[in-house]
């Protein structure tokens, strides 16, 4: 009982901090604005004054709110920017992983020619540290943001902090993914798609049809890449099966893609090709496939997605499609040079599609007679 009291009173003082830090953010308390006094939130929010206390201190402590002796206690002024401050936020979800160090390049190469210095964020692909990334941003003087969004399948609960970068006139460019609630933001995407379309025609062509697809299901570009595969398969006339598709999360992408495989491997189910998501998991498919007895290609054929540093390894050159990463970093870096010169938030054309290419390795062979 004690220990259900305690945890009431947590919860008490956390939904008071995050409610009034939600109205900060969204604009309903602005900056310069007194908040109501210690004895009115206690009656409004039906809590003691202790809890307003610790509420408002965690704010003060963030800096979204200030006290003035005598006076009460005000809304800060979260972003103080001089709108030339030379400096380009780039947030992405991770910074040393797979394609991102080529990708952070070509926006620094472009950024650095025209004068400006890049603060790098990583997220880990989390949209609660995505949150604080942008809360941070919005203390800094910026003068735009490059963002790779975190888990962009799932529903956004901190569009409030986009809205308030609107407000301030800061641009704001989405690269590999975007929010549906933000679908006309300015972004620089690979068309994942047809990419996804592609690949599976790709291996139909060859003789394919049974291919098991593996996507990740927390992302936009998953579930583009998915129907793409599916559109091929229907084009085909071969029928799709939602038991040859196996989905998995960020967190469990280093098992569950594995584990999959290798139980359909060692159960013989019918398989002669897969489509992976990315190059990560077209290894861990291949090594899952090896661990079963399955050679690759002549048992199963397999696909990458990013043609990335990992697409040759053990003798196996993935057949993938290619990410133009240096390139994509450059053009989500001149997009924000435009509209920051433009002084508008969206300026024409303000999404870029780049067109996918297959690259050919010997992961898959022709199966036709």
């Amino acid at each position: 009982m004690p220990n259900q009291e305690i945890s009431q009173k947590e919860l008490k003082y956390v939904k008071l901090m995050e409610d009034l830090k939600e109205k900060i953010l969204t604009g309903e308390i602005r900056s310069g604005d007194r908040l109501p006094s210690e004895n009115e939130l206690s009656i409004s929010y039906q809590v003691s004054r202790q809890t307003v206390r610790k509420a408002l201190s965690i704010l003060e402590n963030a800096g979204y709110i200030y006290a003035l002796h005598g006076r009460g206690t005000f809304c800060s002024g979260l972003v103080r920017h001089n709108r030339n401050s030379r400096n380009i936020a780039l947030v992405t979800t991770y910074i040393s992983d797979y394609i991102f160090p080529r990708v952070i390049k070509g926006i620094d190469t472009v950024l650095t020619r025209e004068g400006y210095s890049i603060i790098l964020k990583n997220t880990g692909n989390s949209r609660s540290q995505e949150a604080r990334c942008l809360e941070e941003l919005l203390q800094k003087d910026i003068d735009g943001i490059i963002i790779e969004p975190s888990k962009s399948q799932i529903y956004c609960r901190h569009i409030s902090l986009y809205r308030k970068l609107e407000e301030y006139g800061i641009p704001c460019v989405f690269i590999q993914g975007c929010f549906a609630k933000m679908s006309d933001r300015p972004q620089v995407l690979m068309n994942d798609y047809k990419g996804g379309y592609l690949i599976t025609k790709y291996l139909i062509d060859k003789g394919h049809n049974k291919i098991t697809g593996v996507f990740k299901s927390d992302d936009i570009q998953g579930q583009n890449r998915h129907k793409g595969y599916v559109a091929a398969l229907q084009e085909a006339g071969i029928s799709y099966d939602p038991d040859r598709v196996i989905w998995y999360y960020t967190e469990d992408r280093k098992i569950h893609p594995y584990e999959s495989i290798y139980q359909m491997a060692v159960s013989h189910y019918p398989m002669d090709a897969v489509v992976c998501y990315n190059d990560q998991i077209a290894m861990r498919v291949i090594q899952a496939l090896g661990d079963a007895g399955l050679r690759v290609p002549e048992d199963v054929s397999v696909t990458g997605y990013d043609n990335s540093g990992m697409a040759e390894s053990n003798g196996i050159r993935l057949t993938a499609i290619v990410h133009p990463q240096e390139k994509l970093g450059e053009m989500a870096a001149e997009l924000m040079l435009k509209l920051i010169r433009n002084g508008n938030m969206f300026p024409g054309e303000h999404k870029i599609l780049i067109e996918p290419e297959i690259v050919e390795g010997n992961s898959c062979i022709c199966r036709r007679l």
